[in-house]
């Protein structure tokens, strides 16, 4: 087992391509750089060579203007188990005049995650956060002829930068190429910073799409040829709700928005789609030509079924929603990542935002109990590249609980991260409407059931991971759970425990503990995995008529 787990793992690295832009002195270190890379199915961030498991916590937006309130949060996110926390940046705050440029805090954000030990994710909050445009500077908010807005039917400006500007896009993107310009100044040997979320939660609130005369005469325009030619040559692939609004049109490859697409707020919010990820990408662009670090956009998620999609506008209309996320592909190729804040339909939205192309990262999650058992199944299930809950500085029960996992979790990643793209990872939670589950992990199938014992209690929500490391060898960690195993594979059709092993890893080696056997692993049925803390257990199997 030390064997398999000490294996170096062999990556597909995916090169960035504007790692052509940078200039030549940054060139040199390029590989370096904190980058994505694949192996098989799937997508790893590669941190000083090995592969990295985000255990991250979003702070407040106003948390890292002040240092000195940042400093005490940064400690106990240290303290408990967090690897990874995501600050923002505000625009407002490093450039108060225009083409002057202050990194201060940014200098010290990263100057206290490196204190701590954790590594940073700097969250760029520039044209638009939450859909609003509160954190351009006063120069920028005051001067609506220079920096338009965009307007509701009535022709009343919004509190949103129009994204039909380019020189809204341009003063962005100098910003941009600034921050991270210093960011590769002063992080580039440590890798403190390892990706950049560009903007917030973007796309226009209360209309379906932005109404100025800008944005009205490009809606009358042919729908842009690049968009064409991408939707033609991913046809088979494309989101079906997309594809259905494509189809319903008769998959036209010219004409206005509503001659291919149809008249309604669901064309409205595929225009504004093109239009933010045009927008967002030019900006991305200027950062990456300073520093490619990889870039991910983040989605305010309406409650969003294919047969019921709210109404854009309730929700920012045109951010990387599923329905959408097509659109951003083709118009922002520069961002890595389209990421869902999950605040609810957790199992249901990992599936939308993990397709061939985009690996699962999920920047914003909700504080509640159930959260920390869900990680284990985005983990397991979809090979994620990590979790940041938000503002979980604010819950200290929360994370309390939070911390216990990210323990667990924090032991057991690079067993996770070595198996990950192979098909033999599973994750699984249970809860009371939910009491089973069956799961296919590589060659076996599992039968989950929800531990119960009168020595401890049984969790509201039981969990685990489940990794086939061998022909009959299984790491399984979690809590509250049951766990059987039955052969996929020729041969006797009966599968038993061969041995069960409690333990622990120290340095990531293995340290087994107890033998587990009795009562313990049910009379030979299967694992019990405690329901009043996590454990991790090394299971050897063996097959018999």
């Amino acid at each position: 087992m030390k064997t398999r787990m000490g294996l170096q793992p062999l990556y597909r690295v995916t090169l960035l391509s504007c790692f052509a832009l940078l200039p030549t002195g940054a060139q040199t270190n390029a590989a370096s750089i904190p980058h994505l890379a694949t192996r098989g199915t799937a997508t790893q961030l590669i941190v000083d060579g090995k592969p990295f498991l985000v255990l991250g916590g979003e702070l407040h937006n106003s948390s890292s203007s002040s240092l000195d309130y940042m400093r005490p949060i940064l400690a106990k996110f240290a303290a408990g188990h967090l690897n990874t926390v995501l600050a923002a940046v505000g625009w407002d705050v490093i450039e108060p005049e225009e083409g002057k440029f202050d990194f201060s805090l940014v200098d010290g954000v990263i100057q206290e995650a490196r204190r701590q030990n954790l590594r940073l994710m700097l969250l760029w909050f520039g044209s638009w956060k939450n859909g609003v445009s509160t954190y351009p500077p006063v120069w920028v908010k005051t001067d609506l002829s220079r920096f338009p807005r965009a307007q509701n039917k009535e022709g009343k400006s919004l509190e949103i930068l129009s994204t039909f500007s380019d020189a809204n896009r341009d003063a962005d993107a100098r910003a941009f190429a600034a921050l991270m310009r210093h960011v590769r100044t002063v992080d580039s040997d440590a890798h403190t910073v390892l990706m950049i979320q560009v903007e917030n939660e973007v796309g226009v609130l209360t209309e379906s799409r932005d109404r100025s005369a800008a944005a009205n005469e490009a809606f009358q325009r042919p729908v842009p040829k690049e968009l064409v030619d991408y939707v033609e040559k991913h046809k088979d692939s494309l989101v079906p709700g997309f594809r259905k609004r494509w189809d319903a049109g008769g998959y036209k490859t010219s004409g206005t928005w509503e001659e291919i697409f149809g008249a309604g707020e669901a064309t409205d919010e595929i225009f504004m789609a093109w239009n933010y990820a045009r927008y967002v990408g030019r900006v991305a662009e200027a950062g990456k030509a300073e520093y490619p670090l990889p870039m991910f956009v983040n989605t305010w998620m309406a409650e969003w079924r294919e047969t019921a999609l709210l109404k854009p506008g309730s929700y920012p209309s045109g951010g990387p929603m599923p329905y959408v996320m097509d659109i951003w592909k083709a118009g922002a190729p520069q961002i890595d990542i389209l990421s869902p804040d999950i605040y609810s339909y957790f199992e249901e939205r990992c599936a939308m935002y993990t397709r061939p192309g985009n690996p699962l990262f999920i920047p914003e999650l909700v504080r509640e109990t159930r959260t920390a058992s869900v990680l284990f199944y985005g983990l397991g299930q979809y090979d994620a590249i990590g979790f940041s809950p938000f503002g979980m500085e604010s819950v200290p029960a929360f994370s309390e609980e939070l911390s216990k996992t990210y323990a667990l979790l924090a032991q057991i990643a690079p067993v996770v991260l070595e198996n990950q793209g192979k098909g033999m990872i599973g994750g699984a939670m249970l809860d009371k409407d939910h009491p089973k589950q069956t799961l296919r992990v590589g060659d076996y199938t599992l039968d989950l059931g929800i531990a119960r014992h009168y020595t401890f209690p049984t969790p509201e929500f039981p969990a685990g991971i489940f990794i086939q490391l061998g022909p009959d060898e299984f790491l399984v960690a979690g809590r509250g759970l049951t766990v059987s195993f039955t052969t996929n594979t020729p041969g006797p059709p009966i599968t038993a425990l061969a041995t069960v092993d409690d333990g622990v890893f120290i340095n990531g080696r293995w340290v087994a503990g107890r033998r587990l056997n009795g009562d313990e692993i049910l009379s030979g049925k299967g694992l019990r995995l405690r329901g009043d803390y996590y454990m991790i257990q090394h299971v050897k199997l063996y097959r018999y008529r």
